[in-house]
């Protein structure tokens, strides 16, 4: 292991940020595009039989956008677990949209 690298600067300067820091809007807009995303796609999920092929695209259809999202402005894997909430919360918010509709007279 070479002197310059992350583990060593951290042990000397304990103020040194372990992961590069990510701009909380960017994490945000990535947040907010994954739940704007998955909105219309858990309406549509609400429409299938549950673990059907139908299914199974509305609920994965966003991962690689929001993956690629990611990728493109170098968020580390610290974002994921947000992510993967704002996706859920989204599929969760279409599906409940999708039921208010069908209830209506």
């Amino acid at each position: 292991m070479l002197a310059g690298t992350d583990y060593n600067v951290s042990m000397v300067f304990p103020g040194y940020p372990i992961a590069p820091q990510t701009p909380w809007v960017l994490m945000a807009l990535i947040g907010v595009s994954a739940l704007t995303v998955n909105i219309p796609l858990g309406y549509a999920r609400e429409g299938f039989r549950r673990f059907s092929i139908g299914w199974f695209v509305c609920v994965h259809l966003s991962v690689p956008l929001i993956a690629w999202l990611r990728f493109s402005n170098h968020v580390s894997a610290w974002g994921i677990p947000a992510f993967v909430a704002c996706a859920v919360l989204g599929q969760v918010a279409g599906g409940k949209i999708r039921r208010m509709h069908r209830r209506r007279p």
